[in-house]
Formats: C-alpha cells, structure tokens, sequence
C-alpha cells in the first residue's frame, strides 16, 4: 500500500471513529461502541474501504500500548493488593470456566476434534483488557474497588490466554502437551512481573535526575514514550502480551509504588505532571486506531447467517461465553450490581479472540463454518459487554 493511501484511510479513520465515538456517548451508548462500529462499517465487513493494513496494526498497538501505561499510572496500587485474592479468584475463574466447558460442549455435544475443541476452549478463555479498561474509564468507574478486581483479574486473565495459546499451539504441532515449555512460560512471565516495575522504578529515577540536570521537561515525554516501548518488547520477548509490559511501566513511573528500602526512588510530581500532560493527546489520538481496528478485522461477510449449524453452535458457544465469565463476578463480596459489573467486565473477547480465530483458520483447525462462528462469538461479546456495564450503571444513576 502507498503511503499516501495511508494517510487519506487515517484521515477517514480518525475523523469518522471521533465523530460517531462522540455521537453515540451522546445518546447514551459507549463511545468505544461507535469506534469498533466505524471499523466494522468501513472494514470488510461492509463497505470495504479501508483494508486492513500492518501500518494500521502498528498505530492500533501503539494505542493500547500507551492507554495501558495511563492505567498504570493511575492505578491504586493500595486497592490492587487488597483486592489480590478476589482478583486472582476472579481471574482463575474466569479462564478455566469457559475453556473447560467450551471444550467439553464442543467435544461431546458437537463431536468436534479434540484439537478444535480445545481451541475453542482457548479462544473464549481471555478477555480483551483494552476493551473493558476503556469502558470503565468512559463510566469513570476506574478508581471502583469492583473496577480495581476487573484490572487484576483481566491482566491475569491476558497472562492465561497466552499461556494457553502457547500450550495449544504446541499441541496442534506434536498432539503432546509440552508441560515442561509452559512451566518456563509461566516462570518467565512471573519473573518479569516481580523484577519488571523495579526495573521501571529506577528508569523513573533516572529521568527525573538527567531532567533536573538539564533543566527541561521537554526531555520526558519521548524518554518515557521510548521506556514503554522498550517494556512492551521486553513483556513480548519473554512471550507476555506487549500491553502488560507497558502497563507495568506505568506502574513504575506511578508515585503510589515505591520499591522497599529504597523511598527515596521517588518519581517528582512534576515529572508525572508532564508525563500526563503530553501523553494524553496521544492516548486520544491512537487510542481511538485500536477501537476501530477491532472492528476492521471483524468479517462479518465470512458469517453464512442460513445455516442452522452455524447457529446452533454459536447459540451454545454464546451463552458458555457469556455464562462463565459473568459468574465469576459472583466469587466476590459485594452487591449485585458490582457483581454484575465484574462479570460483564471480564465478558468482551475483542482482539484476543480475534487471535485465536486466525491462528485456528490458518492452521486449518478451524473450518469456514466454525470460523464463522467465532467471528460471530467474538463480536457479540465485545459488543455486549459495553452496552451491559452502561445498563447497570445507568439504572444506580437513576435510583
């Protein structure tokens, strides 16, 4: 594609994704509702005219990227360990639920292969952290105890997706469970988030010391910009998703966490002040190419809407989806309400299923019907999910 041509698509991109963003916060439905819709619009699914694209690809990590570093820095560390073991729980549960009974309906109600059934175990196992994230802060329920259990319990729940795409992706290979491979895995992910914010907490240091040296704040935004990144690769190299390197970043740079015996490691509030001051426009420029990309991978045209396996299947894949997910919300104390709201915060499957759908069809253990199916799975879900945490606040709002 001419680079020219990615211009004019991210001009029609960015343009349309604010705009209907904007239209639908204004009648009262999610803003991130009207991005992936501009994606799904514009995208194969419909009129086809913006292809997917690596270039759009890199914008859209970029942007979740950056939103999971704003999370970090805002995040309530105090909550987050207080709410640990809910999250935790919330988290297992959450992941082994829809994989273990995925696999069990479509393996002896669908006689599907063992193989397929795992899959699709897999692939209504993770929930797509960036989705849930951005509509709780559109509810400005982010600083929620409820909100603080979603946030613990989705980035275990990103951590459980890859370890069982890593594990299923060396069985559709071998048809033998590498147990060895996936306790490295998990070793290396658990490493990296224990040394990973300490790590990050010294860079922190290091930037205020050589600001304060230079006398300028210009210096920070691309020195912070180039430490996310570097975490996001990190995460990636020792096979984490790239948003929970940055998402630990954000950690780091937070004042909230200090590493023992070492306080005087201390971010300067004015530091994070222009952090967050240049930052934020490009969380609300690139965010945004995430949404949407969500929606332009979304081919709604694959879906054979006339066949009764077709809806059979996703009618039981559905309400498994939707069942074991919102029922995890009910492992915590709390009311009904911020029951509820766990559980349709762990529901949107979004890009992470998207991931385990392609891996699926390219591999050939999905065919174009049960290809089909997790497309139409993935996005009721992601759907779903929003307009949901919308109802339920909406009716505490109006009580």
């Amino acid at each position: 594609m001419e680079i020219h041509s990615i211009f004019l698509y991210l001009a029609i991109l960015l343009f349309f994704a604010r705009l209907t963003g904007d239209i639908f916060a204004k009648v009262g439905i999610p803003s991130v509702l009207g991005e992936i819709f501009v994606g799904i619009v514009l995208g194969q699914s419909i009129l086809g005219i913006i292809p997917l694209n690596e270039a759009f690809k890199l914008l859209a990590e970029l942007g979740i990227i950056l939103l999971l570093f704003h999370i970090g820095l805002e995040a309530d560390l105090k909550q987050l360990k207080e709410v640990g073991f809910s999250a935790f729980s919330v988290a297992i549960m959450g992941a082994l639920a829809p994989f273990i009974t995925g696999f069990l309906v479509s393996y002896f109600i669908f006689n599907l292969p063992p193989i397929t059934s795992l899959f699709i175990g897999g692939t209504i196992t993770a929930t797509s952290i960036g989705i849930t994230v951005r509509v709780l802060e559109d509810l400005g329920k982010m600083k929620e105890k409820f909100a603080q259990i979603v946030l613990g319990a989705a980035v275990l729940d990103d951590i459980f997706g890859v370890i069982v795409l890593a594990a299923l992706y060396e069985f559709s290979k071998t048809a033998v469970i590498n147990v060895n491979a996936t306790l490295i895995l998990v070793l290396y992910i658990g490493t990296f988030f224990i040394f990973a914010p300490i790590i990050g907490k010294l860079f922190a240091y290091l930037v205020t010391i050589l600001s304060k040296r230079l006398n300028t704040l210009d210096f920070v935004p691309p020195v912070v910009v180039s430490i996310i990144l570097l975490f996001a690769y990190a995460a990636h190299e020792i096979g984490s998703p790239e948003i929970l390197g940055a998402f630990t970043a954000g950690i780091a740079f937070s004042r909230r966490f200090t590493i023992p015996f070492a306080a005087g490691f201390q971010t300067d509030k004015i530091i994070i002040h222009k952090i967050e001051h240049s930052l934020n426009p490009l969380i609300w420029i690139f965010t945004p190419i995430f949404f949407v990309y969500v929606g332009l991978q979304l081919n709604l045209k694959a879906i054979d809407f006339t066949s009764s396996d077709f809806w059979l299947l996703s009618a039981a894949l559905f309400l498994v989806a939707l069942i074991t997910k919102v029922s995890a919300g009910f492992l915590i104390k709390g009311n009904l309400r911020e029951k509820l709201s766990i559980g349709f915060s762990m529901l949107p499957r979004g890009e992470v299923g998207l991931i385990f759908a392609e891996f699926g069809r390219l591999s050939g253990i999905y065919d174009s019907t049960l290809y089909a199916v997790i497309i139409f799975v993935v996005a009721l879900t992601t759907l779903l999910a929003p307009l949901s945490l919308k109802a339920i606040w909406k009716k505490e709002s109006s009580t």
